[in-house]
């Protein structure tokens, strides 16, 4: 299995820091590390404006941090990128779009357990994304397809860079709106995008995954053919629970579920110590061991990570690294407990 299990850590990518070094640190400092995606440093670094470069139809505001898109431009320069699509280097980040990309992959981290990388996935890019008409492009029949396309080519050329520096490197697919598919307000169900990510994923190179910090329909999103899901087990544990019959089939074809248990937040983050944060995932580990999963098998297959990511603290980076910290902690208890 080139993801690894056994309790070991990792964490999401968007983090708040405006120095790269003490970024780049405090995600090495974690068994799995990944490169950082720092947006209060540099509107590039943000994580929606890296999945669009080279994206026809872009309009960019970097003095206003704004990021839109012009169906007139999309036309006018469509082309021009169908005329790269054979090139996989057209579609990396480039270090214009992140500095701290390029930063990582100069590393040598063929010593990790695995290594990761991440891009925005088509539902959130194509929500966030609003036309001339303040329209999500995911609504747009033209648009979307050719989107699906674009992003699965740069998950690949990035997956690509990453196992050159470790076998074992895997991809995240960063879809913080998937859970708005299920509003009546969306325009795009979840019959179309099942039929999307299928052919979507089935374009993308394993070993790949999907992270999401929301409450979307969990057999959903299990029943994608994915290797890998991180989820936001603090906030959502009561609900992930009920799901286990498709969280068991998940798990017996070999897929690994990171659990998201350390709060970032200022003040959640305070009222929690390793104990209690040990009793909230163990209640659901039991719950799960109660509905036929076997205990061992699913602690094989697990990772733990941070909950969130969090941007918004008024110690900036602070508590985040006291998480990163706290969940490496938390993790060599749980492995000593369970002798993994």
């Amino acid at each position: 299995m080139p993801i690894p299990g056994n309790l070991l850590t990792t964490a999401m990518a968007v983090m708040p820091h405006i120095e790269v070094d003490r970024a780049l640190a405090t995600a090495l400092s974690l068994d799995v590390p990944f490169w950082p995606q720092l947006p209060l440093s540099d509107y590039h670094e943000d994580m929606f404006v890296q999945a669009s470069e080279h994206f026809p139809g872009i309009v960019l505001d970097l003095a206003n941090r704004r990021l839109s898109f012009s169906l007139d431009k999309f036309i006018a320069e469509v082309e021009e990128t169908l005329a790269h699509f054979e090139e996989p280097d057209y579609f990396d980040i480039s270090p214009a779009y992140s500095s701290v990309y390029h930063r990582f992959l100069a590393l040598d981290l063929s010593d990790r357990p695995a290594i990761r990388g991440q891009l925005e996935g088509p539902i959130s890019f194509g929500f966030n994304v609003l036309d001339q008409n303040r329209r999500p492009i995911l609504f747009d029949d033209t648009v979307r397809p050719f989107m699906y396309e674009f992003l699965a080519k740069r998950l690949n050329v990035q997956l690509r860079r990453l196992k050159r520096m470790n076998s074992n490197a895997f991809m995240f697919v960063d879809e913080p709106g998937l859970q708005f598919l299920w509003s009546a307000m969306s325009g795009y169900n979840d019959q179309a995008a099942r039929q999307d990510l299928e052919r979507f994923f089935a374009a993308v190179a394993r070993p790949r995954g999907v992270h999401l910090c929301g409450n979307p329909d969990w057999d959903f999103l299990l029943g994608l053919d994915l290797d890998i899901l991180s989820l936001d087990i603090y906030t959502n544990a009561e609900v992930f629970a009920t799901y286990a019959r498709s969280i068991r089939k998940f798990l017996d074809r070999g897929g690994v579920l990171v659990w998201g248990i350390v709060p970032t937040n200022f003040e959640p983050f305070e009222k929690e110590d390793l104990a209690s944060l040990e009793e909230r995932l163990e209640q659901v580990w039991s719950i799960l061991q109660d509905q036929g999963i076997d205990r061992e098998l699913l602690l094989a297959q697990s990772l733990l990570s941070p909950a969130t990511c969090c941007l918004v603290n008024p110690d900036r980076e602070r508590t985040v690294e006291r998480a990163f910290a706290a969940i490496q902690q938390f993790s060599l208890r749980l492995r000593e407990k369970y002798r993994v």
